[in-house]
Formats: structure tokens, sequence, C-alpha cells
């Protein structure tokens, strides 16, 4: 501690040691004492780096399609995709300190794994394509799905699907150190899916 409690105060150390403050990444304060000169506390630039990340609240993907009030069709072409922001896609940077230690985090979506919820899974490596009506029975460029069963048969009569995303984080700390902490964030969405019903004449 600088400057050192008085001799008088119920911090001070005692004849022949020194008193020292620590202060954890949780907020919490402790003292202790010890001889003149010993090596005070060391700060994890890890646990600094994760404060970093927890600050920046990232959350699982924000689902644009499928939509939850939509319903869609057997055999029909369905377009997947994301609609990015910091706390749901990145890029998403926040800088922490504690005990003299500074730590920049980075977080970056890489990739979105698509559960269908039909026993499917797709990989998507960025946002997916935003659908137009001109691409009416066109596949997706880069992130889809075609349903081959309607979603009667399931809990609700709803499929129930599953958006995660990867974030790779990586970290910068003032003492030179770096690293990194993969994490992962979900979406849930369930919708329909039907078939089209054919009219004789």
């Amino acid at each position: 501690m600088d400057p050192q409690p008085p001799p008088d105060s119920f911090w001070a150390a005692g004849e022949g040691k020194v008193a020292y403050e620590r202060t954890c990444p949780d907020g919490v304060t402790t003292h202790f004492a010890g001889a003149p000169g010993a090596a005070g506390p060391t700060v994890n630039p890890a646990v600094v780096a994760q404060q970093a990340v927890d600050s920046m609240k990232l959350v699982g993907p924000r689902v644009a399609s499928p939509r939850a009030d939509a319903k869609y069709v057997v055999g029909i072409p369905m377009w997947l995709w994301v609609t990015p922001s910091a706390t749901t896609f990145g890029p998403n940077t926040a800088t922490a300190s504690a005990g003299g230690v500074s730590v920049t985090a980075t977080a970056k979506v890489s990739k979105i794994a698509w559960s269908m919820g039909d026993g499917k899974k797709v990989i998507c490596e960025g946002a997916g394509t935003p659908f137009k009506n001109t691409h009416n029975g066109i596949e997706s460029p880069d992130c889809g799905h075609t349903y081959q069963e309607p979603s009667t048969h399931e809990p609700g009569q709803k499929y129930h699907l599953s958006a995660t995303a990867y974030w790779d984080v990586t970290w910068q700390a003032s003492t030179g150190e770096q690293g990194q902490i993969p994490t992962t964030r979900e979406t849930d969405v369930a919708f329909t899916v039907g078939e089209l019903q054919a009219v004789g004449s």
C-alpha cells in the first residue's frame, strides 16, 4: 500500500512488515502483510480478458429467417440469414483493467451452425444472404436448407431450430501477453413447415 497505513491503523502491518492491498476481478479487496520488498500479488491477464468479454454482452444470432410467425413449404428452398450487430455477430471490442494490467479483447463470429430440427445441420461461414421475392424457388447462394417432410409430426407441429454462433475472441494485454477465448451463443426458433395442396379439376 502506498502510502503505508499509520502505525495505529487497523491495517498496520506490524514491525518488520509492510501492508499490501489486493483487488480481485470480482471487486473484492483484501489486505495482508509481508516482508519489506516482497512481491505483490500478480494479475492474470486472461482473467482480465474475460472481464472485457463479459462487458460486451454477447448474445445469440438475431435470426431474420426463418421467422417464428411464418409458414414454410416442403420442397421449397429456405434461405437462412441473420441480422448482424455488435452483440450478435461482431466485430465487438472492449477493454478491461485490473491491478495495473489493461487488456483489449476483440470478438467476431466466424461461423453459424444451424440445427434444423429435422436431423440436418447447416454450417454457414457468414451471416447469410437476405431473401428477395425475385428469388422464388432458387436456393440461397451461401446458407440455406430444404425440408423434405412437414412439421406436423414434430412437438407442437413445428420444427425447432437452433442457430449457434461461434465467436472468435482474441485479446492483447498491456504486458505483451495475448490469447484467445473461443465462445458460443445460441438462438432458438420454432416455425411451421407444411405441404402444398393440389386442387383437382
